[in-house]
């Protein structure tokens, strides 16, 4: 919703923005709008009482905003990928993503602000690319070792993210508490859905726990990305390792079945 005020001060609100091409049939009029303390111009098309944004005026200050929102937030992870979090201050993200301070809080709150956008943008865009490869797979063993490998590829992929989301979510503050209660738990149960998909298809044990399973089998990939961010040299590739981590899972260390229950 923004803004809108007419040659006149008259104030009115844009609740739904149509864009339509150039040269469309309307009453012209000019428009200033303000967005993050911004006074922008641009020409709008009057039609029935409803207002319409021309193509060329609309996109580009909207992508301005975008590129900003990335800039900071990949400053971010590198300052908090450097310095850790607490040691981070606006100054230095401010400097990394190359714009002023001020710019930063027309954006953020504060630095948990931004910190919580980081996890939910990618930890977001990870979930969304995790169930689009599984759901072209049937058998949930292979759904296992595709969420392993999407997971252990971020910290090859993209390292200073990954280091921030390994040590940030340890911490016990508040805010990072709420995140973990309420956003990353969204992460974690897609491997139960998966135990869950596997048990009702009969490939996996009915007396399983799925709760149990899910936090076991992410500990084991959650441990290996802190070994990797600690230290990048290691022996085994991302495959081989979600390959021999699946395997443990499914299939056990024993090389037949245990006699007894332990």
């Amino acid at each position: 919703m923004c803004m809108l005020t007419e040659r006149n001060h008259t104030p009115c609100i844009l609740r739904s923005v149509n864009v339509l091409p150039c040269g469309v049939h309307g009453s012209f009029t000019q428009f200033s709008f303000y967005h993050l303390t911004v006074r922008y111009t641009i020409p709008i098309i009057q039609n029935e009482s409803v207002f319409i944004f021309l193509q060329s005026s609309f996109p580009t200050i909207f992508m301005k905003k975008a590129d900003k929102h990335q800039k900071i937030l990949a400053g971010a992870v590198k300052v908090f990928g450097n310095k850790g979090f607490f040691n981070a201050r606006i100054s230095d993200i401010a400097k990394v993503a190359q714009v002023a301070d001020g710019t930063i809080y027309l954006y953020f709150n504060n630095k948990y602000d931004i910190l919580l956008t980081i996890f939910e943008e990618e930890i977001g865009k990870l979930i969304v690319d995790i169930k689009e490869a599984i759901a072209k797979e049937q058998d949930p063993r292979e759904m296992l070792y595709i969420f392993a490998l999407k997971h252990l590829e971020l910290v090859i992929k993209k390292k200073e993210l990954a280091e921030v989301l390994q040590m940030e979510l340890r911490q016990s503050s508040d805010p990072m508490k709420e995140y973990r209660i309420t956003k990353f738990v969204n992460y974690v149960n897609i491997i139960s859905e998966i135990i869950h998909l596997g048990q009702k298809s009969g490939v996996f044990r009915q007396d399983i726990q799925p709760g149990i399973v899910k936090r076991a089998f992410f500990g084991a990939l959650d441990e290996m990305s802190r070994l990797w961010i600690l230290n990048p040299e290691h022996n085994y590739s991302i495959q081989e390792t979600a390959k021999a981590i699946s395997s443990i899972f499914l299939n056990g260390i024993s090389t037949s079945p245990a006699d007894k229950e332990p």
